[in-house]
């Protein structure tokens, strides 16, 4: 076996903001592996500024990785502890080698083309008119379900464009979700969420910043809308750290982005945690190319989830890798009569 990787930069289609600043660009790294005439492809999807593995020898450790790929899937992965992004990369790489269609890593109803999964719509943070657009182009799109980011822009104006949706459409017929990226102190945290509760928010992201269990342990127990776990997640290395985070914390839903947890087998020990202490979850996208998405995608549906997943990231780039994903009417489908297109990656 060979293995090569190679560095490509994804350029948003209009700037996308958070609370961490405002992103243009996003860099992933897709690896490479050959056997014989065989070939498997996997992303390794680094996040600046929020994945744990956004150090200084994140390439020295992806030619480490192409050394040693004959040491196989089960010896590197675990060799990657620190590195999850990485981690997901060698995952879906030897899926890919194995795999009858390269692509096809998880197949399911969903790779026929006969399934579906419902996702959110996501709104990124900007001025009020740019937040509002987002909103009518969401709504009009079809998506039953509204992720908005808050935490950058004047708190009273996003409580403003989130009544506006209320006004128009009850929970009934508009879900939607929050996600703070840890915008908000500790001090202040409560009272908002219980401003935030009288619009029938479904849940809230990360309300304060990752680290403090104690006082997030304190707003699980308090609060008037349902918290989810996000950033919490990320360098949380150890089996027993990850089980005591959860019985400390006691939140009501976590979300899994598997590019910076250890990919699906990381993901899949965090579900059986959750699951033991009766806490709800869903799967997220870490702005991955298609290449990455797809197989995200592809292992959400077999965990067969009901709630909407933050899976709609595709389209938010210029120059992402043409891909069979679509998305319509709030759902993301497999187009299984289109195909690939790989030019970009030569």
């Amino acid at each position: 076996m060979k293995a090569t990787y190679k560095k490509y930069t994804l350029n948003f289609k209009t700037p996308s903001g958070t609370s961490r600043g405002v992103m243009r660009t996003k860099e992933t790294w897709f690896l490479k592996i050959k056997d014989g005439n065989k070939t498997g492809m996997g992303e390794c999807g680094l996040l600046r500024g929020l994945s744990i593995d956004d150090r200084p020898d994140y390439e020295d450790k992806l030619n480490w990785v192409c050394q040693n790929i004959n040491q196989g899937e089960e010896k590197l992965y675990n060799a990657l502890v620190e590195f999850p992004s990485i981690q997901i990369g060698v995952e879906m790489a030897f899926l890919s080698l194995k795999a009858k269609n390269p692509f096809e890593l998880f197949p399911s109803t969903f790779t026929q083309g006969k399934a579906s999964i419902p996702i959110n719509g996501l709104v990124w943070m900007g001025d009020k008119a740019f937040m509002s657009k987002q909103i009518k182009e969401k709504i009009q799109s079809g998506f039953s379900c509204i992720k908005m980011k808050i935490g950058a822009i004047d708190f009273e104006t996003e409580m403003e464009l989130l009544q506006s949706i209320r006004k128009e459409f009850s929970a009934n017929d508009i879900e939607l979700r929050v996600d703070a990226n840890g915008a908000f102190s500790t001090t202040e945290a409560l009272e908002k969420l219980k401003r935030l509760s009288e619009l029938e928010i479904h849940s809230i992201e990360q309300p304060i910043k990752a680290g403090y269990w104690d006082e997030m342990a304190l707003l699980c127990e308090k609060t008037p809308l349902p918290i989810a776990l996000d950033e919490e997640l990320i360098g949380v290395f150890d089996a027993g750290h990850k089980k005591k985070l959860l019985q400390t914390i006691q939140p009501q839903y976590i979300i899994l982005k598997p590019s910076l947890i250890g990919g699906f087998r990381g993901s899949d020990f965090w579900i059986e945690l959750a699951e033991n202490q009766n806490c709800g979850w869903w799967i997220t996208s870490a702005l991955e190319s298609n290449v990455g998405l797809n197989a995200i995608a592809q292992y959400t549906f077999t965990k067969n989830s009901k709630l909407p997943q933050g899976l709609g990231t595709g389209s938010l780039f210029t120059n992402n890798i043409d891909a069979p994903l679509k998305v319509s009417n709030g759902y993301l489908f497999y187009d299984a009569d289109n195909e690939w297109d790989l030019k970009r990656l030569k």
